[in-house]
């Protein structure tokens, strides 16, 4: 317990920005009960706030405001080719919640975003719609949790849980939750469901405590995962982003062999496997707020728009990891 209150996301957030037309919303009402200290200021619209000019992502991140609002306009992405879609068809995402509690240096929502700030989209039930407009034409692979940690956030707004309820009773739906949280206790009361997958991002230690600032212990992430495999849920291992570092070989041997020794290979739905990448876009956004990064400043290769490392370190990197892996699962549940 003591080691799970330092990771606690319920700190108070000084100001709660809230549009004019969510003021009376359910979700509205449940966040800012949760912060009665907290500053309220109305707003016409979110991106009034979160998209005004000459805003410090980094300033921002220590101290980041709640901005709640409605979604309005597309709901449903099809899913970015730089993501892995696992060998489903009609790969989709959707985001609830734009930005994430935690700080990781490499993580591409800096560049992605002017700011900082954690915007919550309340009109979850708009949400639910799109899905099922979506579920009458085809079935749907769903990831929520790519611009924000969905899980991290649950004490503060419980979207995982509601999602998993919503979901579990269609069959034609899949839904992939992707934390580096520790916070599986905040779901634990609800039944496992086939067809939501809890994805757990894993890094070694020495990139936990160098880049991914505010994000649980590896050994907290272990813990969270060991418990919701032994529950029943079907759990993915994301070994993604693998970093280049010195002596990273050693540093991802020890994190995959501790992994495995916690839990069972054969409660593990699947793992993935990939390098850093990002968009040149996003890279050169970053590299302009970044004072001194080995991951920002690496000299990556460009490949179609895609910034990561050369062809050769890449496919080394690659392969070494999957030979790690592949001692623990067979090579059907392994994706790169």
């Amino acid at each position: 317990m003591k080691g799970l209150k330092k990771y606690s996301v319920i700190k108070s957030f000084s100001h709660i920005y809230v549009e004019e037309g969510v003021m009376d919303h359910p979700v509205t009402r449940e966040i800012i009960g949760k912060f009665p200290g907290a500053v309220k200021i109305g707003i016409k619209h979110y991106k009034d706030v979160f998209c005004r000019p000459r805003q410090n992502f980094i300033v921002q991140e220590m101290s980041r405001k709640l901005i709640l609002a409605r979604k309005k306009g597309e709901i449903i992405y099809s899913g970015p080719e730089v993501c892995q879609d696992f060998g489903n068809k009609n790969f989709y995402y959707t985001s609830p919640i734009l930005n994430c509690i935690y700080g990781c240096e490499y993580c591409y929502l800096r560049g992605m975003y002017p700011s900082a700030n954690i915007v919550v989209f309340v009109n979850i039930e708009d949400y639910f719609k799109e899905v099922e407009n979506l579920l009458k034409q085809q079935p749907v692979y769903l990831c929520l949790s790519y611009d924000t940690d969905l899980l991290a956030m649950e004490r503060i707004v419980p979207f995982t849980s509601r999602w998993i309820v919503h979901a579990s009773d269609k069959r034609d739906l899949i839904i992939e939750i992707r934390t580096k949280s520790a916070n599986y206790s905040a779901i634990r009361q609800l039944p496992p469901a086939g067809n939501i997958i809890l994805a757990w991002t894993l890094s070694p230690s020495e990139v936990i405590e160098k880049y991914e600032q505010k994000t649980p212990s590896l050994e907290l992430r272990l813990k969270s995962i060991k418990k919701a495999a032994d529950d029943g849920w079907k759990v993915r291992l994301c070994f993604d982003p693998v970093l280049y570092f010195e002596n990273w070989q050693r540093a991802y041997d020890y994190l995959i062999n501790q992994t495995f020794a916690t839990i069972q290979p054969e409660k593990i739905y699947d793992a993935s496997i990939g390098v850093f990448r990002i968009s040149r876009d996003y890279l050169k956004r970053m590299r302009k707020i970044a004072s001194a990064s080995e991951i920002i400043f690496y000299p990556y290769e460009e490949r179609n728009g895609i910034y990561s490392y050369p062809e050769e370190l890449k496919e080394e990197i690659l392969e070494y990891v999957f030979g790690l892996v592949r001692k623990y699962l067979p090579t059907e549940k392994i994706f790169i």
